[in-house]
């Protein structure tokens, strides 16, 4: 019922709006909305967007693979609003999420509620190369996880960001970029967070979660953002590369995965804290066309084994090891791309996992841009060096 009738507000507003105020002429991907007040006091831009999909995935079961089982699934349906607010050096992002996947997770500590809301964030340039960022948003992790699920050039992400992303959280940021000479341009992150992931609202459980990244990009910038778009939907005309490093490090933190995956509780409902450290390395390169992205994660904690009031383990682990990831992709001059992709996901011996390695080959037409486009790809998936499970996916995106 409150999300029909949250939807129904917005709706509501979006109608009032078109019906009472000018707009600015727009087109398919710029935005179903794009206003601008008379007075330039504000501006609002409304892009609602989502994603369609159909997976087939056989499981390997002694000599043969066994019966397909199906899914068809609206994976992602999101209502995107931005612009500025006084002045255009104050912007602002809010995002929310509909389908059962973006709202899940309800629990004691966000008074089990749906988790709609994925951004709420306000982004102010404050003074020349500097800007301030406050409330809800992606963390500065690896380059995967911060490129939008819009902009992939396979049907979703890989092992390596579904492991060991830190995802969303809600605190401070600070950002900064630094001419070093030339075209070399180097960008600096800072971030302070609660440290238990987005929509918790009942206080902070453990300690506070820092992250620090650093970009540097020898060549320039890239075309309309590239280096957080995959696909090479530009074809830069000089080689273009962004390089980054993030650590995180989240004090006391009280989830297996860092700011995400289950609380770890002990006994008396209290709940077990260790500090938990995130580290990425990665990479986007681009070049007529041709694009390559690598990242490296690895995560470690003070005490992996959750440990009870008694002394005895809870059964509750951190999920610590390392993973690789390397994609890479081709995109002709129709517009048609070829993609592939390479994952090798190994765990700390404690966990308990088994380490996996992933093969992926894909194959997408882009309508308009990552706007309006048709995916599928094809992963071969194996758990400790055996045969364990092919996966099909089709799908597509449409983002106005």
């Amino acid at each position: 019922m409150k999300l029909k009738i949250t939807l129904t507000a917005l709706l509501m507003c979006a109608y009032i709006s078109i019906n009472a105020q000018e707009i600015s002429d727009t087109k398919f991907g710029k935005g179903l909305i794009n206003f601008v007040a008379k007075d330039s006091s504000f501006s609002i831009k409304f892009a609602p967007r989502f994603q369609v999909r159909s997976m087939s995935s056989w499981d390997h079961d002694g000599d043969q693979y066994g019966s397909p089982e199906h899914n068809f699934i609206v994976r992602r349906s999101r209502l995107k609003f931005s612009g500025f607010a006084y002045s255009p050096k104050l912007k602002y992002k809010i995002e929310l999420g509909l389908t059962n996947r973006d709202i899940s997770g309800a629990n004691q500590f966000n008074r089990n509620t749906p988790r709609i809301i994925l951004d709420a964030v306000i982004m102010w340039n404050f003074a020349e190369n500097f800007e301030l960022w406050a409330g809800q948003t992606k963390l500065p992790g690896n380059v995967e996880r911060v490129v939008s699920s819009g902009n992939l050039q396979l049907v979703d992400r890989s092992l390596l960001n579904s492991r060991f992303n830190i995802d969303r959280d809600l605190g401070i940021q600070l950002r900064h970029k630094t001419n070093l000479g030339g075209d070399f341009l180097m960008r600096e992150k800072l971030s302070i967070s609660q440290g238990e992931g987005r929509n918790v609202t009942e206080g902070n459980i453990g300690g506070l979660q820092y992250t620090g990244r650093l970009e540097f990009l020898p060549f320039g910038t890239f075309k309309s953002k590239g280096d957080y778009v995959q696909a090479d939907l530009k074809r830069e005309d000089a080689p273009k590369l962004m390089v980054g490093f993030t650590y995180n490090y989240n004090q006391d933190a009280v989830r297996e995965r860092s700011g995400l995956g289950s609380y770890m509780f002990l006994s008396d409902g209290s709940l077990y804290e260790t500090d938990i450290t995130t580290i990425f390395a990665d990479a986007m390169f681009k070049y007529k066309g041709f694009s390559f992205m690598g990242e490296y994660a690895t995560r470690s904690a003070e005490n992996e084994i959750a440990i009870d009031l008694d002394g005895t383990p809870t059964g509750d682990v951190v999920l610590t090891g390392n993973a690789l990831n390397l994609q890479a992709g081709y995109l002709f001059k129709s517009n048609y791309e070829i993609a592939g992709r390479f994952t090798t996901v190994d765990y700390d011996t404690v966990t308990g996992s088994l380490p996996q390695e992933q093969y992926t080959l894909g194959a997408s037409k882009y309508i308009v841009g990552h706007k309006l486009k048709v995916q599928s790809d094809l992963s071969y998936t194996t758990v400790d060096g055996k045969d364990d499970n092919i996966t099909f996916r089709i799908g597509f995106d449409i983002h106005f």
